[in-house]
């Protein structure tokens, strides 16, 4: 486990996975990140699948190639290239490993840096190869809700802004994973950019909100003086979940560049919609916040 800390946070990080598991308020002395075994992760990242692909595979160049859900990335170990206290900068390089289930040579490196506001995260993804490839990048942090224990779930909402959107989502059927039908929908919890949150909405399982001109997400409750807002420029959508039947005190807000495969149709890797394709040679860079109050 790897640890930074700032004057108002400390946070640990798991190199196995490159996993955020705790974030730390320390005048206040809770955890914002989820830790119970009803659901036994915190903040998987994804990589370079976003969900479920269909039949566990994609294509690419006439081979099946097997993909894990949301990827193989939580299951490998990454190297600490530096800590510093404040920033922790985590890699994974392609590996005999990785190789069985994505033909290519890459470098994800991710950093993680407290600051006075909150948690930065920032994703770069070097490709490493003589080809194109292509890839989803997704962060899965999971938010103990109510936040310190203040109010319940249903006291909270989700603000988006820009604050005059008309927020649609993928519609989602269940096969019984969640997969997308193809299908955007009208965001039938949302009153314009907000969402109050109750469980109905997560019986489907995934609720993916289509990014159109979203900056950020503020999760927030008239029950406490404590905020957790995500920005999200960088990323195309947003996904929100929480283990449906459950009642679990805990929300995903997901940033995501990429999408689940839709229900029936194997995807071809290199046209797999909402993937990012990536030269040789090249990298992209992704980054979000998470202020915190």
């Amino acid at each position: 486990m790897q640890t930074i800390e700032s004057d108002q946070f400390k946070a640990v990080i798991d190199e196995h996975g490159a996993q955020l598991t705790h974030l730390i308020n320390k005048s206040g002395d809770f955890d914002y990140i989820w830790n119970n075994d009803l659901w036994p992760k915190h903040a998987p990242v994804l990589f370079p699948a976003i969900g479920r692909s269909e039949n566990d595979a994609y294509q690419f160049d006439g081979h099946t190639y097997e993909m894990p859900q949301h990827g193989f990335v939580s299951e490998e170990d990454f190297t600490v290239e530096k800590n510093d206290g404040r920033k922790l900068v985590l890699s994974l390089t392609d590996n005999s490993t990785t190789q069985k289930y994505y033909p290519f040579h890459f470098k994800l490196k991710i950093t993680f840096t407290l600051a006075a506001q909150g948690l930065n995260f920032h994703f770069s993804v070097a490709n490493l190869d003589n080809q194109e490839l292509s890839f989803s990048l997704g962060s899965h942090p999971a938010f103990n809700v109510p936040i310190n224990g203040e109010g319940e779930f249903s006291d909270y909402q989700l603000e988006f802004a820009p604050s005059d959107l008309e927020l649609q989502q993928f519609e989602i059927v269940k096969t019984p994973a969640p997969f997308r039908n193809g299908k955007v929908i009208p965001l039938s919890a949302a009153n314009k950019s907000n969402i109050s949150l109750n469980y109905d909405m997560f019986a489907a399982g995934l609720v993916i909100v289509e990014n159109d001109g979203i900056t950020s997400v503020k999760l927030s409750s008239l029950k406490t003086q404590h905020s957790i807002e995500l920005s999200l420029t960088d990323f195309r959508y947003v996904c929100l979940w929480t283990k449906e039947g459950a009642n679990a005190p805990f929300l995903c807000i997901e940033p995501f560049q990429g999408l689940p495969d839709i229900s029936g149709q194997q995807s071809e890797l290199l046209t797999k919609e909402a993937n990012v394709t990536l030269a040789a040679g090249k990298t992209r860079q992704f980054e979000y916040q998470i202020t915190l109050n």
